[in-house]
């Protein structure tokens, strides 16, 4: 029976043996593991998001977003933009009201549409019969819309202190619609969407008929 225990036994004084040399680096081994498990323990739970839809890229005012040109991200509880949305089906095929930067947050005011105009203004589009008139307005802006006759070398302001909700480019085709194509038919120019209050509607929309409907910076 000796004979027989005599590999098991030299065996075992092996591994004993192997053991021992490295008895340093198995327990730094087992108490980097203890660390680690004791780090989880006491780590915080990660902070809930929230998804929200964001430019994937830099879009120009005026165009129709696509499905490329959204992404979704996630942001912090209780850090979400008012009016963010977090679904591209309420973005795309909609027409940005501004420039929208890389990361973004594409919010209803950001867009064309429903939620455009603050409460109790109407989102109206207005052609300014020159082009370069209209390149140096920035959305934000506060002006006053003014109805100059050419015929009759008159001048009359017809709504004041209206925010500018859109300057939307004509890279897509000519501009077509809105009010100010009067003043013998003209209708070049360009659009801007501009937040009217309901009692001045009808008086644009009579002077865009008639007139040319330019406008003045707001002094207020």
């Amino acid at each position: 029976m000796a004979l027989l225990d005599s590999p098991l036994r030299s065996r075992w004084r092996a591994l004993r043996r192997g053991v021992l040399r490295r008895r340093r680096s198995l327990a730094a081994l087992l108490t980097a593991v203890a660390v680690g498990s004791g780090v989880r323990a006491v780590a915080p739970p990660p902070e809930p998001t929230e998804p929200v839809l964001v430019a994937a890229r830099d879009v120009p005012a005026g165009s129709v977003l696509g499905a490329d040109d959204v992404t979704v991200v996630r942001y912090r509880v209780g850090t979400v933009p008012e009016g963010a949305s977090d679904a591209a089906a309420d973005a795309v095929g909609r027409r940005t009201a501004g420039a929208l930067g890389l990361g973004e947050p594409v919010t209803t005011t950001r867009l064309l549409g429903p939620g455009l105009a603050d409460e109790g203004r109407v989102a109206t589009p207005v052609r300014l019969p020159d082009a370069g008139m209209a390149d140096l307005l920035e959305v934000g802006d506060v002006v006053d819309l003014v109805a100059a006759d050419p015929t009759a070398g008159t001048a009359t302001t017809v709504a004041a202190d209206v925010p500018v909700l859109a300057t939307p480019s004509d890279a897509d085709g000519p501009a077509t619609g809105g009010l100010g194509a009067g003043a013998g038919g003209l209708s070049g120019g360009r659009l801007v969407v501009v937040g009217l209050e309901p009692d001045d509607v009808t008086d644009v929309a009579d002077a865009a008929a008639r007139t040319l409907v330019t406008f003045t910076w707001s002094a207020h």
